[in-house]
C-alpha cells in the first residue's frame, strides 16, 4: 500500500476516533462510572506512558533547549490541560451533535487569530464567513429548549467553545516549538508536563473512580477514549501530516460532526432536531465562505 493511502486511512482513523469520544464519554459519565477530571486523568497517564515506550523505541537525538521550556508550559497549559478538562467537562453537559458542531470554530479561531497577529487584510469572504459561523453557534448555544440528552446544555456549549479558544492559543503559541524539534518529541513533553500540573485538579476524582463497577465492557470503552481517542488520534495525526501535509490532513476535521451524529444517534446519545440542522448549515456555509478563494 502506498504511503499516501496510509496516510489518509490514518487520518480518517484519527477522525472516526474523535467521532467516537463525543458518544463513549457520555457513556462513561451518564452512568456514573468516571467524572470528566477523572477521565482526562486517565487519557493523560495511558497517553503519557504509551508516548514514552514509543520513545523507547525510537529516541530523539536532539533535545529541547532550556529557553523553550515556558513556552512548552504554556503550551501544555492550554492544549493539554485547560483544554482537555473544559472539553470532557463541557461535553458531559451537553450533547455530541453540539459539541462537534461547535468544534468546528476552532479552525475559524486559528485562522481570524492567525490573521490578527500576522496583520493580514481579510477578505469579504472570509468576513462573511465569520458572521455566518457565529451564527450557527449562537443558534446552539441559545436555542432554548430543554433537552434530555443533557444536563445544561448552555453551560456544556460555553465550556466548549472555552476549549475552542484554549486550543486556539496553543496551536498559534506551539508553532515555533514544532518548527525546531520533532512533532512526536512534542506532544510527548506536553503531555508530560500537562500530567503533573493537571493532577492537583483531577486526582480526587481519579479516587473516586468505582473499578469494582466497571464490566469488561465498559474497561473497553474507556481504553477506547485512553488510546484510540487520545494516543492514536495524536500519533496517527501526526504520521499523516508528515505525508500528506498539515492543509490536507485538517480538512478531516470537516467530516467530524457528520460521523459523531451518526454514532449519537446509533448509540442513543442524542437525536437530530431541526435547529441543530440549522446550526450547522451556517458554521459549514461559513467555512466554505471562509476557504473560498476570492477572484
Amino acid at each position: 500500500m502506498k504511503d499516501h493511502i496510509k496516510a489518509h486511512l490514518a487520518v480518517f482513523g484519527t477522525t472516526l476516533f474523535f467521532s467516537i469520544n463525543y458518544s463513549v464519554v457520555k457513556i462513561l459519565i451518564d452512568k456514573n462510572l468516571i467524572q470528566s477530571y477523572g477521565l482526562n486523568l486517565v487519557r493523560i497517564i495511558v497517553t503519557v506512558l504509551l508516548l514514552w515506550l514509543l520513545f523507547a523505541f525510537k529516541k530523539e537525538k536532539k533535545s529541547i533547549n532550556k529557553e523553550d521550556y515556558p513556552r512548552l508550559i504554556l503550551c501544555s497549559i492550554t492544549g493539554i490541560v485547560f483544554n482537555q478538562l473544559i472539553f470532557v467537562k463541557g461535553l458531559s453537559l451537553t450533547t455530541p451533535i453540539h459539541a462537534s458542531l461547535l468544534m468546528m470554530t476552532t479552525p475559524i479561531l486559528i485562522m481570524f487569530s492567525a490573521a490578527w497577529l500576522l496583520k493580514e487584510k481579510l477578505s469579504n469572504n472570509k468576513l462573511s464567513g465569520l458572521i455566518f459561523a457565529i451564527t450557527g453557534a449562537m443558534v446552539l448555544v441559545l436555542y432554548k429548549k430543554q433537552n434530555t440528552y443533557a444536563a445544561n446544555t448552555k453551560l456544556g456549549d460555553l465550556y466548549v467553545l472555552l476549549n475552542a479558544i484554549s486550543y486556539t492559543i496553543y496551536f498559534i503559541m506551539v508553532k515555533p516549538l514544532m518548527n525546531r524539534y520533532s512533532t512526536i518529541m512534542i506532544i510527548r513533553m506536553l503531555f508530560t508536563i500537562g500530567l503533573f500540573i493537571a493532577l492537583p485538579f483531577c486526582v480526587t476524582q481519579f479516587i473516586q473512580i468505582p473499578w469494582h463497577n466497571y464490566t469488561l465492557t465498559d474497561y473497553g470503552l474507556l481504553l477506547l477514549v485512553a488510546v484510540g481517542g487520545t494516543f492514536l488520534a495524536y500519533t496517527l495525526n501526526i504520521y499523516a501530516i508528515n505525508i500528506i501535509g498539515a492543509s490536507k490532513t485538517g480538512s478531516y476535521i470537516y467530516l467530524q460532526p457528520f460521523l459523531a451524529t451518526v454514532i449519537a444517534v446509533i448509540l442513543g446519545k442524542d437525536i437530530l432536531e431541526p435547529y441543530k440542522i440549522l446550526a450547522a448549515a451556517f458554521i459549514f456555509l461559513g467555512l466554505y465562505l471562509i476557504n473560498k478563494i476570492s477572484k
